[in-house]
């Protein structure tokens, strides 16, 4: 298994190869510009769901090491694991050798795409939250990765919303906790019972804003084509002034106060990637996960609860079943992940997961993947 000590390792970077190529210019390039850049070639294949969503599914072949599955957060793709060039996560992978896979799920600009619905067609396309990304998507892209490779398990890391899909599948279905044999979860997110302001402001007042949103028939939200998208890209992507307004006032509050790992010059990059669109449907449910205090199935109301689950309020998702091998990577100053709710979801597991608090306390949500000084932790 991956444990946390191999991690820890395998995001050591060497300044010096650091400094051969820089970032710059990244920001115009996709995914498969960007491993090429950083001296790799990247396949891309389609899978597809039991539901019928097609997604991208990246592959940057290793020979000397096992498969590796990386699945990304919410308003987020498979983009973020490789936007840091030769400091990423991916890249860092594939130059040790490991046969690297990377995850897109349904709704993101490399997931919209279905074999019947259309997704600037009505609502039907965005009738998901993350459950349905770690039932459907997560089991089609962990069984594509076995069957293409023939080995009977694989490891994954998942970052965010990229690990409460994984918990998720691992209750919902559990003959996956044979075909995972290892996962690293980079700030977990399963309990969100103690948010702190600004969010947990934002998840009580959401119900209000679903209203309106819906009676606007607004379904996708952060549409990559979008006007509203486009403008906020190009505000938040203009030197020192969009980063100290867009990143540093407006995004710090929200994942945790760190202006030291995240630079301007970067941030520049980031916009260029970020945010990719979601389901309105998937923001509700995960402020249901903040308002009700469980880490519960959707709750669709108790008339339609009862049709559903033939109960009045959701049914939570059962951690007991869940056996995979699991580290936990977590952090003090990280206000979606909490302390609190990780250790909430360390009881809850039915093996003793690794679990490692990051240093120094400014780690924040987004360092886990974006942070500038990867090679200082080894």
């Amino acid at each position: 298994m991956l444990s946390v000590v191999m991690f820890l390792t395998i995001v050591s970077v060497s300044s010096s190869v650091l400094s051969e190529k820089s970032t710059s210019g990244d920001a115009a390039l996709n995914f498969t510009e960007l491993g090429f850049k950083y001296g790799h070639s990247v396949e891309e294949h389609d899978v597809v769901t039991e539901d019928g969503y097609i997604l991208t599914l990246f592959h940057i072949p290793g020979k000397t090491k096992g498969p590796v599955l990386l699945m990304h957060g919410l308003f987020d793709s498979a983009d973020t694991f490789i936007i840091r060039g030769n400091l990423s996560l991916i890249i860092t992978l594939a130059n040790k050798g490991y046969d690297v896979w990377v995850g897109n799920t349904r709704g993101n600009k490399y997931g919209r795409r279905h074999k019947y619905l259309d997704p600037d067609a009505g609502p039907k396309f965005w009738d998901f939250s993350f459950h349905e990304a770690g039932y459907y998507d997560l089991a089609a892209l962990v069984d594509f990765v076995i069957e293409s490779t023939g080995d009977k398990s694989i490891r994954t890391i998942g970052h965010s919303q990229g690990t409460a899909i994984h918990f998720v599948l691992l209750s919902t279905r559990p003959e996956y906790n044979k075909k995972i044999k290892g996962f690293i979860a980079l700030a977990p997110i399963a309990f969100l019972s103690n948010l702190i302001p600004p969010v947990s402001k934002m998840a009580k007042a959401w119900p209000v804003i679903n209203k309106f949103l819906e009676r606007s028939g607004v379904d996708e939200l952060a549409q990559d084509r979008s006007a509203a998208t486009e403008l906020t890209r190009l505000l938040c992507s203009q030197g020192l002034i969009a980063y100290d307004v867009c990143y540093v006032l407006f995004s710090s509050p929200i994942i945790g106060f760190d202006p030291v790992r995240v630079e301007p010059e970067f941030w520049e990059v980031v916009m260029g990637y970020s945010p990719t669109s979601t389901s309105r449907k998937t923001f509700v449910h995960f402020a249901q996960l903040s308002t009700e205090k469980r880490f519960a199935q959707y709750d669709y109301g108790t008339v339609r609860n009862i049709r559903v689950y033939r109960s009045l309020i959701p049914p939570n998702y059962d951690l007991s079943k869940v056996t995979t091998k699991i580290s936990l990577i977590a952090s003090g100053n990280d206000n979606l992940s909490r302390l609190k709710d990780v250790d909430i979801l360390r009881t809850m597991l039915p093996i003793e997961p690794k679990y490692y608090v990051m240093e120094p306390m400014l780690w924040n949500h987004v360092d886990f993947i974006w942070a500038n000084d990867m090679q200082d932790f080894q």
